[in-house]
């Protein structure tokens, strides 16, 4: 196979452009009714009771934690196994994020070990829903309700996935975010949106993500706190749209691809798969394998590259990065975390990926081990 394989790929649908030529050619190109739209289908398919479109899901993060009430001084305590945005957007605003571990299997925050992270700074705690699949979120609810923290999700990779049949997105926290990254469950090329149960929150974040202008009682623009601009288009917005209503079939897909590794992985014990709880539907964003020896993780990513297939790392542990390491983290030792970053590979898992993709991804792995214990 010479082609290479990606590990994310869109897919455009006709109806997705024709979608957006109708944006294109219509009267709004940006603050007009699509972006309404494309809110009440995402309210609508997660059961949130409010949804704020943004530029990008780095932008939801940022608005999400400012209008909950985070601010500088708070310590947020979040998982290190994420990309960055999650604890950068704590940074830009002089929050501190708290990095706690992960739980071996899903590679999620431990949401029974908490109480380690707390101090009389901690002013909220951030559920990363990893790879598509969610954070078990009763603990965690349980551990803010007790401390009285507020509670984000930062749910990037999760739109479409299910905690104990719920939607995420339509759970109690004060708010979840996700991103329309072309690699995401859907895609608006950039874009992101914050769901929201609480309509205090809502009326803050419609205000900050546009400059913090509003009208006042003669309908005249007034800013009354300082915002952004941080809107999306009704280009971006119509695309989404389009894309939502096939959203179960992409989320179907993606469990197919899944199957298929997992038939073709089974007997190769040189790796371990990824695995769904009971109590849990994944979005199945990414598909990570790890190997069981760290020694061969490297020379594995080098083999599968060398026959063009689109490995990646997800994630290497935040404050594993030169600015954190930089800026207070360089003795942040995590144990699960820091083993889930020196064994973990990212294959190709996309919507478009062919039965014979995968076999041929998985045949390549069973190749390189074959090869390394002649």
């Amino acid at each position: 196979m010479s082609n290479a394989i990606p590990y994310g790929k869109q897919n455009i649908s006709p109806a997705d452009i024709k979608a957006t030529l109708t944006a294109l050619q219509s009267p709004y190109l940006t603050q007009g009714p699509a972006i309404e739209e494309f809110e009440r289908a995402v309210m609508l398919k997660t059961g949130a009771k409010h949804a704020i479109a943004v530029a990008n899901g780095t932008v939801a993060l940022h608005l999400a934690y400012q209008a909950a009430g985070i601010g500088r001084g708070d310590e947020v305590i979040m998982p290190a196994n994420t990309f960055v945005a999650t604890s950068n957007a704590a940074l830009y605003l002089g929050a501190k994020p708290v990095f706690a571990d992960i739980e071996p299997n899903y590679a999620n925050l431990d949401t029974e070990r908490l109480e380690e992270y707390l101090t009389p700074r901690t002013r909220a705690v951030v559920a990363v829903h990893f790879a598509g699949h969610p954070v078990d979120m009763n603990p965690l609810f349980r551990f803010a309700r007790k401390h009285k923290l507020i509670v984000i999700e930062d749910a990037a990779h999760a739109l479409g996935a299910r905690y104990r049949g719920v939607p995420i997105g339509g759970l109690t926290s004060d708010a979840a975010t996700f991103s329309f990254h072309p690699v995401k469950s859907i895609t608006t090329g950039e874009g992101g949106m914050v769901v929201t149960p609480k309509a205090s929150i809502a009326k803050r974040l419609r205000l900050l993500r546009s400059h913090g202008v509003t009208k006042d009682k003669r309908g005249r623009n007034v800013m009354t706190e300082l915002g952004y601009n941080y809107r999306i288009t009704d280009i971006q917005s119509s695309l989404g749209t389009s894309q939502l209503r096939r959203l179960d079939s992409f989320i179907s897909r993606r469990h197919e691809v899944v199957r298929w590794y997992q038939t073709e992985l089974a007997d190769l014990d040189q790796i371990s798969l990824p695995s769904e709880a009971r109590w849990a539907r994944s979005a199945w964003h990414l598909y990570v394998i790890r190997v069981r020896e760290a020694r061969n993780r490297d020379s594995l990513v080098a083999y599968l590259k060398h026959r063009n297939i689109g490995v990646n790392f997800h994630y290497p542990p935040v404050y594993w990065h030169p600015y954190y390491r930089s800026h207070g983290y360089r003795r942040t030792r995590l144990p699960q975390t820091d083993a889930y970053g020196k064994t973990c590979i990212t294959l190709p898992l996309h919507t478009l990926l062919t039965r014979a993709e995968v076999k041929f991804v998985s045949d390549s792995i069973k190749n390189f081990f074959s090869r390394s214990t002649r």
